[in-house]
């Protein structure tokens, strides 16, 4: 196949093996190729894969070398289930750190997501798949993803991300289900910052951190190590006002603060909104290795990056890919065709010259090859 016409991502599938015995009748290469196109082009499902390979046989065919023609969907499905998502999920961070470079203070949200329709029997929703992906804001691109046993299962898959990824230098955030010591540990030990969010899931911290806060706030900070920074917005009615407050006296926390490692500052983030006559008025709470270099107006930016991954992973997962309602169940096969969508999305994001959505972009993929190659050749 030519390197011009595979681009980088589908080079780094060479080496993913095969999971099928001898004597197989389509080549792993081209069931691989056919899928990205088929899920670049709009296709949500391996029967679409198929209808869409077929539609544009005589293309593949100019680069692919299809022994036996197209294969069917029990084919496709039947791969992707036995397909090793730990390997294919070594080629996605291969490929993407050709893309992205980490580190230089990038901040890296992890978060989790739940392939809501995954599940085998809709009595039993135990075998629901759960993701748990790794986003890099600056480039608004999902790095890498792991899938964990149910959705109280993430911390292992969180723990498996972080001993992947090279992530020195760069700025970690997670929400509170990620607030563990061992999940510092492991951050600090990579050389990157963390700001993690706090709650009553570790009740002790908890407590602490809001009584040092609701002191700090109450003399405006005068006295203490710290800084603070407010911002509003307003759009379509609602004005929205945000304050943080930062302290990096984490000495008045007393033994606790010793058993975090490279504890160095706490934060509250106070986001007060205004529809209306309705006023509401959330606090969020954030321990972190960031020292006095970082201002709280970068604080605050590093908090509100980390949901940035809602907007511009999951709910574009939902939006554009129809995640939530995919029904892919066998084996490994609803992880790995979630992987082949955010692989999807990264090169549809990467792709500048269109000036249009993802969605309408996919479109486009599927109505011209050569722009489809533009998107895979990046």
């Amino acid at each position: 196949m030519d390197a011009p016409v595979t681009g980088e991502i589908l080079r780094v599938f060479v080496q993913l093996p095969d999971p099928r015995g001898q004597n197989v009748r389509h080549r792993l290469m081209d069931i691989l190729t056919i899928a990205l196109c088929g899920v670049i082009c709009g296709a949500g499902d391996w029967v679409a894969v198929v209808f869409y390979a077929n539609k544009k046989k005589a293309w593949l065919e100019s680069f692919l070398e299809l022994p036996n023609g197209i294969p069917s969907h029990d084919t496709f499905s039947r791969v992707f289930a036995t397909l090793n998502p730990e390997e294919l999920e070594k080629c996605f961070v291969a490929w993407m750190s050709k893309m992205v470079q980490l580190g230089g203070g990038k901040l890296v949200a992890i978060d989790g997501k739940s392939l809501r329709r995954s599940f085998e029997h809709a009595w039993d929703k135990s075998g629901m798949a759960h993701m748990v992906s790794a986003f890099v804001e600056a480039n608004r691109m999902v790095f890498s993803q792991i899938a964990c046993d149910g959705k109280g299962q993430e911390l292992d898959a969180i723990e498996k991300l972080l001993k992947l990824l090279d992530l020195e230098g760069s700025v970690v955030t997670i929400d509170a289900l990620g607030c563990q010591v061992s999940i510092a540990e492991l951050i600090v030990q990579a050389k990157a910052d963390y700001l993690l969010q706090v709650k009553d899931n570790q009740p002790t911290l908890c407590a602490k951190i809001q009584t040092l806060l609701a002191e700090a706030v109450l003399e405006n900070l005068e006295g203490w190590k710290g800084d603070s920074f407010q911002e509003t917005t307003g759009d379509h009615g609602r004005i929205e006002t945000r304050k943080v407050w930062v302290t990096w006296e984490v000495k008045h926390l007393g033994e606790l603060a010793k058993t975090w490692p490279g504890l160095k500052s706490v934060a509250l983030v106070e986001r007060t909104r205004q529809v209306g006559e309705e006023v509401t008025i959330k606090k969020h709470y954030y321990i972190s290795t960031l020292d006095a270099r970082k201002s709280a107006r970068q604080f605050l930016e590093y908090s509100r990056g980390h949901w940035s991954v809602e907007n511009n992973l999951h709910w574009q997962l939902d939006v554009n890919f129809d995640e939530d309602q995919r029904r892919i169940r066998k084996g490994h096969g609803a992880e790995n065709f979630s992987r082949l969508c955010r692989i999807a999305l990264n090169l549809l994001k990467n792709e500048k010259t269109a000036k249009c959505g993802i969605k309408t972009k996919r479109l486009g993929c599927g109505w011209e090859n050569d722009y489809l190659l533009k998107v895979i050749t990046g």
